[in-house]
């Protein structure tokens, strides 16, 4: 790696550390810079998640400091998580290049449709939320699961959105959703590992940054509150339709 190239994932990963804290869709910056330095698609596709999970551990470890901890409210759905995670992980290592594209676009569509639906704002509405049984809470967050193990990007918004159909605020929302990302990506990075599909030093270099961007982020949602974070999320949403629409 060059000089420019370290410089690239670095300033990269920082971005993508604090979208991923504040909201989600940061990896869909880093993956294609990982193929930008010349990695294909299913090796970005596991390197990433090395800078992925630094960011969330630190984010995770920064709301609990500032007072806003998110382990106690994510144990739940760490399982069904877990499981997805790894089953959605060791299918989509198994896959091509050019599949892995293919696959990765049709999926793109579905969340759209899917972060597009207004959040729970009626009391009603919460209420219907937080009753769900326990079978559609575990089918909710598996299929969460396996989105992550697949592609996580993007997965953060989802996990922030199916967090405040149950009437959680976006900052606790947060700090549950970092914890959630940090097991799901613990799982994952171990299939990838065995399957040959992440390149260390490029992984290494993009996690410094992340790493930061995780810390950054935290403070951010903590201290900014709603009013930096609601922006930061529509951002990322329009981000994801633009990519998905073709439009960069």
């Amino acid at each position: 790696m060059n000089p420019e190239q370290i410089a690239l994932l670095v300033a990269g990963g920082l971005t993508a550390g604090i979208v991923n804290t504040l909201a989600g869709g940061g990896s869909l910056l880093t993956v294609p810079l990982l193929v930008l330095v010349g990695l294909p698609g299913t090796v970005a596709n596991g390197t990433n998640r090395l800078g992925v999970l630094l960011q969330s551990a630190v984010a995770a470890r920064r709301f609990r400091a500032e007072g806003v901890p998110g382990v106690r409210s994510a144990l739940p759905v760490l399982l069904p998580v877990a499981l997805g995670s790894f089953a959605g992980s060791f299918v989509i290592s198994q896959i091509s290049d050019q599949t892995f594209e293919k696959v990765f676009g049709v999926v793109m569509v579905g969340l759209l449709i899917f972060i597009l639906r207004r959040p729970a704002t009626s009391r009603s509405q919460v209420a219907a939320a937080r009753s769900w049984s326990a079978p559609a809470a575990f089918l909710i967050f598996f299929s969460v699961g396996v989105y992550g193990g697949a592609f996580q990007a993007g997965v953060g918004i989802a996990i922030v959105f199916a967090l405040s159909y149950t009437g959680y605020d976006l900052i606790k929302a947060n700090s549950i959703k970092v914890v959630v990302n940090t097991v799901l990506t613990l799982v994952a990075v171990p299939v990838f590992i065995a399957q040959g599909q992440i390149a260390w030093l490029p992984g290494v270099v993009l996690a410094a940054g992340f790493g930061l961007g995780g810390e950054l982020g935290a403070r951010l949602a903590v201290h900014g509150g709603e009013r930096v974070i609601r922006p930061v999320l529509a951002a990322s949403v329009l981000a994801l339709a633009g990519r998905m629409m073709g439009l960069y």
